[in-house]
């Protein structure tokens, strides 16, 4: 079996609905409208690491206090329904964190009306996800905030992955019949989709040959996605299922 035959078949194998309820893209799948979606799969990306069922809890929480309506939360939450999240935390994304993203997503959705024409517009020049990725990033950073919020948001162009945004982005314009991402945003093709990387599916493409550099950084992304293209061209970070779920659930060996 080539690299390519075996990615296909755990590809296959991860890209299934039974694999939605312990996975952090469970939370926009609760909702059905665009706005709705987009903004609780963002929130969900911003506190995406450590446990998977820690990042469940507190985004499931984030939710309750949004009474499961985020898009109208962000619009319209004064300040009795904003007091509300003084008190949460997810390990260093504190109350003040939460607060200010908030208020960022609405100046962003006043803006803009949804998160995927911001997108489009940061596309349109260069046809690069790494120039939306900075994008999303510039334009919720225009909303007043402390400098140690910054770091929540991933910035390709000091090295970073982005593997959170990837991963996000991967969820709103990813489209096939498996039911898993929603393939949201029409305009972005999944040809120009990057590695959502992290340590599982770094050190899965290692142990198959993947990925050289060490570093899970953004030359890694670029390295990893451009050797996964030469399997699919089309859809590269559909090998994110296989590469993360063999790193999850089967510690990384695909090769025996």
């Amino acid at each position: 079996m080539t690299i390519k035959q075996l990615l296909d078949e755990k590809a296959e194998q991860y890209n299934r609905t039974q694999f939605i309820e312990p996975d952090p893209i469970s939370i926009p799948h609760k909702f059905r409208s665009q706005c709705d979606i987009e903004i609780s799969a963002y929130l969900t990306s911003i506190i995406s690491w450590g446990r998977r069922p820690a990042i469940l809890k507190s985004a499931n929480r984030l939710m309750e206090i949004m009474d499961f309506e985020p898009y109208n939360f962000i619009l319209n939450a004064g300040k009795p329904e904003l007091k509300k999240l003084e008190h949460f935390v997810y390990r260093t994304f504190n109350s003040g964190d939460c607060l200010f993203v908030v208020e960022a997503l609405k100046q962003l959705y006043s803006n803009f009306g949804t998160m995927e024409e911001v997108a489009n517009k940061y596309y349109s020049d260069n046809l690069s996800i790494k120039d939306v990725i900075q994008g999303i990033r510039a334009e919720l950073l225009k909303t007043p905030h402390l400098e140690r919020s910054e770091k929540h948001f991933a910035n390709p162009a000091n090295g970073s992955a982005a593997k959170r945004t990837n991963m996000f982005l991967r969820w709103m314009i990813r489209k096939d019949d498996k039911g898993v991402d929603f393939g949201l945003w029409k305009s972005i093709p999944a040809s120009a989709l990057m590695m959502p990387l992290d340590v599982h599916s770094g050190n899965t493409a290692r142990s198959l040959g993947l990925l050289e550099r060490k570093q899970n950084d953004w030359r890694a992304v670029e390295e990893l996605t451009n050797r996964l293209k030469k399997f699919d061209s089309d859809d590269p970070v559909k090998y994110d299922f296989a590469l993360f779920g063999a790193g999850v659930f089967e510690g990384g060996c695909l090769l025996g």
